[in-house]
């Protein structure tokens, strides 16, 4: 398996986090800083995944959360100093789980019980090859979280 969409993916996202401009979420939606907060939980996640993969683990488990609390959302991006230092932050998560993305070989079809739920664009509970939940990743949930990026722009 290669990273190659992953990267492309990321790329476009970070695009529009480094457009900036953005304004206030509407009630009930994640900030912009909390949707990079976000994703940055998201990769620890599935970076943890991975390298159980890589390690030889014939089982391994991933569970995202719809908004992940938002409590601690904002606490992690506090901790960062806000959206600079999460988007600084994402840079190395991302490249991070895109270089282990690379060596996962064969391992990528290992079933991985996922479970993961953003509103209703993206539902599942079920073991699914690992390959495919990096691609829900590379094709719904990045594109999803840039697109909100987008509307959040005054």
């Amino acid at each position: 398996m290669e990273s190659g969409g992953l990267r492309r993916a990321y790329g476009a996202l970070f695009a529009e986090v480094d457009a900036g401009g953005f304004g206030p979420a509407p009630e009930g939606q994640l900030s912009a800083e909390q949707i990079v907060a976000h994703l940055v939980a998201n990769d620890e996640l599935m970076i943890q995944a991975t390298e159980a993969l890589l390690a030889g683990s014939p089982f391994a488990y991933y569970e995202l959360a719809e908004d992940m609390h938002r409590p601690q959302l904002d606490a992690l991006a506090a901790e960062q100093g806000g959206l600079r230092g999460l988007t600084a932050l994402l840079h190395g998560t991302s490249d991070r789980l895109c270089g282990l993305v690379d060596q996962l070989g064969l391992a990528a079809e290992t079933p991985v019980e996922t479970h993961l739920r953003e509103g209703f664009d993206l539902i599942v509970d079920e073991p699914l090859p690992w390959s495919r939940t990096l691609d829900l990743h590379t094709r719904v949930h990045l594109p999803k979280h840039q697109s909100q990026l987008h509307l959040l722009r005054s």
